[in-house]
């Protein structure tokens, strides 16, 4: 498990690095992430902010893409992308569709056999990374962290951050999402992924991995903000209309959980980096308190 650094650039006086390593959670693969590490890590440790990426992406697209760095670095903040998917697994029809295998990950741990040696990127994210980050003495203080993500990474990241939760771990400060997948169990792209990944199907995403049906069982305070933008072509696939609502009904006021309709915007990078400053300033909020 350890750490090959790939390639590295200044970038707004911090670091953005590339890193691979073998995967155990992701059964032996090698995978790759991106790592932006401000120029106060050098003083000491920095807070973590996670971004997952969407269907079709790599550790790349975020990073690239984003527009994050500029504001993260005045935060004093690092920024981990992690990749979507194991890659290289050998599986048969894991690279046949765009929306279901490589690429396509959805932030779950599989129970189909077929799926399940490899798929788990649930545990690659919440367990793993952190793990071999802290081996390699890298200054990120895993104590502060929060989540981020597109589409289907969203849905990661509001569903890791709310199974934190659940679970009384609380490893998550906060969370938010640009277009995310809010209600997979009740849409294609869900439907899907769980039908494939899961041995219980359906029913097993819903309880376990639907932001819609968690936010619900959550008693205790929340941080969550999400915009999406009502010229997505995707908006049949998000439903952030049903998370709010589940949201309202279980309790969580504007305060708690904020979404946010952005008039015009589609489901592009375009959109993502518009709102980009908003959304580590939010993340700011918590992971410096």
């Amino acid at each position: 498990m350890s750490l090959e650094k790939l390639s590295s650039n200044k970038h707004y006086e911090g670091t953005l690095a590339k890193y691979k390593f073998r995967s155990a959670a992701l059964g032996d693969t090698y995978t790759q992430f991106n790592l932006f590490l401000p120029a106060n890590a050098a003083q000491g440790k920095v807070p973590v902010l996670v971004y997952l990426a969407g269907l079709t992406c790599t550790e790349d697209n975020g990073a690239q893409k984003g527009g994050f760095m500029r504001d993260a670095a005045a935060q004093g903040i690092a920024l981990l992308f992690p990749d979507t998917s194991p890659r290289g697994a050998g599986i048969d029809g894991e690279d046949v569709d765009w929306d279901f295998g490589s690429g396509a990950g959805f932030y779950l741990n599989a129970t189909n056999p077929k799926w399940s040696k490899h798929y788990n990127m649930f545990s690659h994210i919440t367990q793993e990374l952190p793990q071999v980050l802290e081996k390699a003495g890298l200054p990120l203080d895993f104590t502060r962290q929060s989540i981020f993500g597109h589409s289907m990474g969203g849905h990661g990241a509001l569903t890791v951050y709310l199974a934190s939760l659940l679970s009384g771990m609380k490893q998550y400060r906060s969370a938010s999402a640009f277009s995310p997948i809010c209600e997979p169990s009740e849409v294609p792209w869900g439907t899907k992924a769980f039908s494939g990944y899961l041995a219980g199907g359906v029913a097993e995403g819903k309880d376990r991995y639907d932001a819609t049906a968690m936010i619900g069982k959550v008693k205790g305070a929340v941080n969550i903000l999400v915009d999406y933008g009502t010229a997505d072509n995707f908006l049949y696939q998000l439903h952030p209309d049903k998370f709010l609502e589940a949201a309202r009904v279980a309790g969580h006021d504007e305060v708690q959980v904020r979404v946010r309709k952005q008039e015009g915007y589609d489901h592009s990078y375009y959109f993502i980096s518009t709102f980009a400053s908003d959304h580590i300033h939010f993340h700011a909020n918590f992971l410096k308190a």
